[in-house]
């Protein structure tokens, strides 16, 4: 097979593989030394900016940043009850078809074996090699495995670490960011400034241009992932600055295109075939079209011409004891209407600083675990049919913060097929009532109607509309599917 070249024009020739098309749900881990607090998402960012909840509590618990910086926080990341086998299993049950683990977030802190930085999680917190045990876990189970890196916009979004106390017993004292002896990991970014802002998403310094590139490819080179997760547009392109968008079609930014070419031919190497996907999440001119389109807790309003996926978590990013979950509702609700759309569901699962999940991630899982044994047959495999959905009731970007309110009525569908079968998921069914769909013309024969769960059911397909009878009692109490059987 020819080989890429880092340019649009060569890599939009890539082709999904069919692990990925087939696979609709995966879980991600997406865990670090963020987790030890227990404090949520981009604490290491907060704590070095006064007066944000972060920082407070990280004053009245560990101490001033001036004293007790991120570097501490990484030294108590033990991860001592870590059983990745155990973890495996249990995303297997609940439906998982692929599994993804994070390299790295933008705390700079590798959760892998590294040779480019030393701030990884075998020469510091937990001595282990979080990615290698991640890895042979899915393999085991047969998951495709994959990375999410966050690294691309570090270098901006850590700016904060260069600040001091504006006022209060600490004023003007430099927070650790300042110390020499951790420039290489704190990075050597005074040209930024300290301000909050985190603009551009994106720095433009070169050199570290170089280093993100080098650790993309050892990440590629050691764990050779099936799937690439850039958390942010193509790197080095800030997606909402539109004046640095068109540079990216002439050249001027050539390493995020360099390592998805180079993930695809290591692929290529290895298999004989590209079986990679990498996904950034910018639309601009078809940029996602080198890989797969990433829309973090969005979706698309309609059904996509290509494969793309929705990244989101059950709470907060990292474990955060203030935070809600999801209902199971809401994550099958957004599952179903993003797969009869052509996309996946990629969901993190929250992990406590020692490596374990709490009692109710576990309820979610064996929940999801039960629905997928009932109505995964409409999930795994299919692909859109001619229709996403039929009824009143759209999830879209403005929806989907408030998704578990959604009022789906009687007459909402979300549509898949496999073959000659198309799958009906009726979003609020009525128990033994019928099940009105007009989305069949007279044209099309129907032969057989199933319920997933129960068996044949009574039907009538009368001038492009069919009715189905639904039992008294139904399958699962989320979402219910028909199999319809077209010829």
């Amino acid at each position: 097979m020819e080989k890429f070249e880092a340019s649009f024009e060569s890599l939009r020739t890539h082709t999904y593989p069919e692990w990925f098309k087939d696979a609709k749900f995966g879980i991600w881990s997406h865990w670090g030394p963020q987790s030890v607090p227990m404090y949520g998402d981009w604490y290491a960012r907060n704590m070095y900016i006064q007066g944000s909840p972060q920082y407070l509590y990280h004053v009245r618990h560990y101490g001033h940043p001036s004293r007790f910086g991120f570097k501490d926080i990484c030294a108590l990341w033990k991860a001592e009850n870590f059983d990745p086998e155990a973890l495996m299993e249990r995303y297997v049950k609940a439906g998982a078809k692929y599994f993804v683990a994070q390299a790295m977030h933008h705390d700079h802190f590798y959760n892998y074996d590294s040779d480019i930085n030393p701030m990884n999680s075998v020469k510091v917190g937990p001595h282990k090699d979080i990615v290698a045990l991640w890895k042979a876990a899915a393999e085991k189970h047969g998951l495709p495995f994959g990375l999410t890196e966050h690294l691309g916009a570090s270098y901006s979004w850590w700016r904060v670490n260069k600040g001091c106390d504006s006022e209060g017993p600490y004023k003007g004292v430099p927070y650790d960011g300042n110390d020499p002896a951790y420039r290489d990991y704190y990075y050597d970014n005074f040209e930024l400034g300290t301000g909050q802002e985190i603009s551009p998403w994106y720095t433009a310094n070169e050199k570290f241009h170089k280093y993100w590139k080098d650790s993309m490819v050892e990440i590629i080179d050691k764990y050779e992932p099936l799937f690439l997760y850039s958390d942010g547009s193509l790197p080095f392109v800030d997606q909402w600055l539109e004046d640095d968008l068109p540079y990216v079609l002439d050249g001027r930014y050539k390493e995020g295109l360099e390592v998805a070419a180079y993930l695809y031919n290591k692929s290529i190497e290895k298999h004989g075939e590209n079986l990679a996907v990498y996904t950034q999440k910018c639309r601009y001119k078809d940029v996602y079209r080198i890989g797969v389109l990433d829309m973090e807790c969005s979706v698309l309003e309609g059904a996509a011409e290509f494969p793309w996926q929705t990244d989101t978590s059950i709470g907060d990013w990292f474990y955060n004891v203030r935070s809600s979950y999801k209902s199971t509702r809401e994550i099958i609700d957004t599952l179903v209407d993003i797969v009869s759309k052509n996309g996946n569901l990629l969901l993190n699962i929250v992990q406590k600083p020692d490596g374990t999940i709490d009692e109710e991630a576990e309820y979610i899982l064996d929940e999801l675990g039960a629905w997928f044994g009932v109505c995964g047959e409409a999930i795994y495999g299919t692909r859109p049919w001619k229709t996403a959905m039929e009824g009143p009731t759209r999830l879209s970007n403005a929806t989907y913060a408030s998704q578990a309110g959604i009022p789906w009525t009687e007459a909402d569908f979300r549509f898949t097929r496999k073959d000659n079968t198309v799958y009906a998921f009726l979003m609020a069914p009525k128990p033994g009532q019928a099940a009105v769909l007009r989305s069949f013309n007279e044209g099309e024969k129907i032969s057989a109607v199933r319920l997933l769960g129960v068996g044949p059911v009574p039907f009538a397909h009368q001038f492009g509309v069919l009715t189905v009878k639904l039992p008294e009692t139904l399958p699962t109490g989320y979402e219910n599917a028909l199999a319809i059987e077209l010829g």
